[in-house]
């Protein structure tokens, strides 16, 4: 069965940086699309960003230049690097694969 675990997340603070992991299991890795979610309290799930089995990326308008999403196909993983994190990066962060979800971890940018 799919099997995503997201790791990572913490309390850092503005400025600061994080990087995500999402181990995946249960699904051939390297042929899927694979996201990163988030949601911040209050709000609705927003896509952060994506990466093809070919490797192109895209990003939300509000994390692009900041955040680098990238996938290692030997290890099965995807990772979300976060540069200049800001207060409003505070979310639940999803690893996605189609209708897999993962089981979120949270981030926290505070001072």
């Amino acid at each position: 069965q799919v099997q995503l675990v997201e790791s990572g997340g913490g309390l850092v603070q503005p400025g600061g940086s994080l990087r995500l992991s999402c181990a995946a299991s249960g699904f051939t890795f390297s042929l899927y699309t694979m996201s990163w979610y988030r949601q911040a309290p209050g709000k609705e799930r927003e896509l952060v960003a994506f990466i093809r089995s070919s490797g192109r990326t895209d990003y939300a308008d509000s994390v692009k230049g900041r955040f680098t999403i990238s996938r290692d196909n030997f290890k099965n993983t995807m990772y979300l690097q976060m540069n200049s994190l800001k207060p409003e990066d505070t979310a639940v962060y999803y690893c996605v694969q189609s209708n897999y979800w993962g089981q979120g971890t949270q981030v926290t940018v505070s001072s």
